[in-house]
């Protein structure tokens, strides 16, 4: 129910982000999903891409400051009612959203959640019947 995503710890220097993404783009790995959240002295790129494991390992091969989180892939409708209600389904469990980003395809909207809990918050999508994708899934996007 969870899938793997790739956090990158970036130096906040020209170019950094452009030297990761090329490690990927030599050997074919197309990026998902991204998101930067940054300071001013360092950043954090997460990452889904079409081949997790082989993106992570090759990142650290080439020395790259990686790790895996376990993240949850939400396919909704992209109102804001159904992007809402979504969302307070774990607001209602007691299940805290550690960050949240998201992108579109073909007309819904796909959130990856971290949460607090996981193992409550894989609960809350299965109680609720909320939709999500698996790693194969969003690969084949």
């Amino acid at each position: 129910m969870t899938i793997p995503q790739i956090s990158v710890f970036l130096e906040n220097k020209f170019g950094r982000l452009n030297e990761i993404l090329s490690i990927l783009n030599k050997e074919n790995i197309h990026v998902v999903a991204a998101t930067v959240a940054d300071t001013s002295d360092y950043g954090i790129l997460r990452l889904i891409t079409s081949d997790q494991m082989r993106a992570y390992k090759l990142l650290r091969a080439n020395d790259v400051s990686a790790n895996l989180n376990d993240v949850f892939a939400i396919t909704s409708d992209s109102s804001i009612e159904k992007f809402s209600e979504t969302i307070e389904c774990f607001t209602n469990a007691g299940i805290s959203i550690e960050y949240m980003y998201c992108f579109s395809c073909n007309k819904k909207a796909i959130l990856i959640l971290r949460c607090n809990a996981i193992e409550a918050a894989a609960e809350v999508v299965k109680n609720n019947g909320l939709n999500f994708l698996s790693e194969a899934e969003l690969s084949n996007l």
